[in-house]
């Protein structure tokens, strides 16, 4: 294995348990990161030069096997549930002890990088894993940190061992034998027994949606975010699959993120440095600035290779269908180099309406904005995952309820007085799923028509000539947009049977009315 780093210029890790071997590798650029990592069989070389790489047993998160500890700290802020799973301390301290023994045994990648792309508010983070692409994807994904030096301690250290499984799990409470624990008051995160990365990455999105809106009174979201020739920015929420990533990647506009944001008083800025792509079924035709991005130090995760060739397979989801790559945000060739941008004229809330109801785009006022932004709606189809044979609507408060300590009514409220502040905020419904019928009946909207609908929002010329409201959701629709069908406007005209649409409509309506009731009794 080459030699990078001398012993001597490695950090001193016993502020978490961990003795350094000496052959660990301290602040690796991706290059080396992506040799390490072939010359360690963790992955191989495709024929773009994206290190393809398998994350084993976990192709995904993991949400009930996540925690943060219950101490002084968050025993009154946080939102205790089925997502924000408590840990004791004298567990959390027990696991640590057992990760940082085992790590302080293997040849270890330590990575400096931060978070928060606004200086003023940014935090330093400190990755140590077993894996060299573990390492590349957190190089990929934080922000570059060039100042950082080997005596400095981070804000916050991430212990990464995707090998090491707990035995006797039950007597530390967790529930299997693979864990992600966040502890607030050491700002350590420990993750064990999975090989997938995006924990990673949404550990720290989870400590910044805690930290910021409970200290600063900022909103954090998981959104995307661009910004256009006059300065305007836009954001993009919407749960996996919605078109979050793919539509605020607009050769026309600036990217500023896809995923993870902060709004202060006056500014967005992106938490992060890199981006992280669903790339099932990805084509250069349909998403040119995803796949040319999909390159040397660019990480592919479970995605195979076309048969005796090294050429990615973006078909194939025999293994996943979340199929995923990340990249430095400088892989996009129109981005906002700051990472920052104005506060938003416009937000996009993303639906992918499997039942076939919803408007293609629509209007909202501000109470309508509040309540489907805590609803946080889209839908399962058949076939996504097992026993799913219809569709099923899924809700996730503020797009984003796996990743918020908070009770999510503290980010619903962080938004609504901004825009009652800031009136002249548009807020626009989209639905990027299915019309002309419900999923296995119509088909999903064409992705030009739903751009051609974003753009003409941004524009301002969407409306201009009349709205009419929708029946069952009280939406207001455009009457006309250029470059778009009227009858596509109008869900209910592409249904062959009025009455079943308004069945179907007021069904979806009635889900939406449930899951509400949680947050009105609060």
């Amino acid at each position: 294995m080459m030699q990078y780093k001398t012993i001597s210029n490695l950090p001193d890790l016993t502020y978490l348990k961990i003795e350094l071997q000496n052959n660990s590798q301290y602040q690796l650029p991706p290059a080396a990161l992506v040799e390490e990592a072939i010359q360690n069989k963790e992955g191989e070389l495709a024929d773009n030069g994206a290190l393809c790489i398998m994350t084993g047993k976990f192709t995904g998160r993991s949400p009930k096997d996540r925690f943060i500890v219950l101490d002084a700290e968050t025993t009154d802020k946080v939102n205790w549930n089925a997502v924000n799973q408590p840990m004791s301390e004298e567990h959390f301290t027990s696991l640590w002890n057992q990760v940082a023994d085992y790590l302080s045994k293997e040849s270890l990648y330590i990575l400096d990088a931060k978070a928060c792309a606004e200086p003023t508010e940014e935090i330093s983070i400190r990755v140590v894993s077993t894996l060299a692409s573990h390492n590349l994807f957190a190089s990929n994904l934080f922000i570059n940190n060039p100042e950082a030096k080997a005596s400095d301690q981070p804000d916050w250290s991430i212990l990464v061992a995707p090998k090491y499984l707990v035995e006797d799990f039950y007597q530390f409470g967790l529930n299997n034998e693979n864990f992600v624990a966040i502890n607030f008051s050491k700002k350590i995160v420990l993750i064990a027994g999975t090989g997938y990365t995006g924990e990673i990455k949404k550990s720290i999105f989870t400590v910044l949606n805690y930290l910021l809106p409970t200290y600063k009174q900022y909103l954090t979201m998981h959104c995307s975010a661009n910004r256009g020739e006059n300065g305007e920015t836009a954001l993009y929420f919407g749960l996996s699959g919605t078109g979050k990533t793919t539509l605020s990647s607009d050769k026309r506009r600036q990217l500023i993120g896809d995923d993870e944001h902060v709004w202060t008083a006056d500014q967005v800025f992106n938490i992060e440095g890199g981006c992280y792509a669903k790339c099932i079924g990805l084509t250069e035709e349909s998403e040119p600035e995803i796949y040319q991005a999909v390159r040397f130090n660019a990480l592919l995760e479970n995605v195979k290779f076309k048969a005796g060739t090294r050429t990615p397979d973006y078909q194939d989801k025999s293994i996943t269908e979340n199929i995923r790559v990340s990249y430095p945000l400088e892989f996009i060739e129109n981005i906002v180099p700051e990472g920052r941008g104005a506060a938003p004229k416009h937000i996009f809330f993303l639906a992918a309406d499997a039942f076939g109801v919803l408007p293609p785009i629509s209007k909202l006022s501000v109470e309508q904005a509040m309540y489907y932004f805590i609803n946080g709606y889209t839908s399962k189809i058949a076939g996504t995952e097992a026993g799913i044979t219809t569709p099923q609507a899924t809700f996730s408060a503020c797009f984003g309820q796996a990743f918020l300590p908070l009770h999510p009514s503290t980010y619903a409220d962080l938004l609504g007085k901004k825009l009652q502040e800031h009136e002249d905020i548009q807020v626009w419904l989209v639905n990027t799923g299915w019309v002309a019928g419900p999923y296995g009946v119509g088909n999903r909207i064409k992705l030009s028509y739903t751009r051609t609908l974003i753009r003409e929002a941004l524009a301002g010329k969407l409306g201009q000539e009349a709205y009419r409201e929708h029946p069952v959701f009280g939406l207001q629709m455009p009457t006309h947009c250029e470059g778009v069908a009227a009858e596509v406007l109008n869900p209910v005209e592409l249904w062959a049977d009025a009455q079943a649409y308004e069945k179907q409509a007021k069904a979806l309506k009635g889900l939406f009315e449930k899951n509400y009731e949680q947050f009105r009794q609060k």
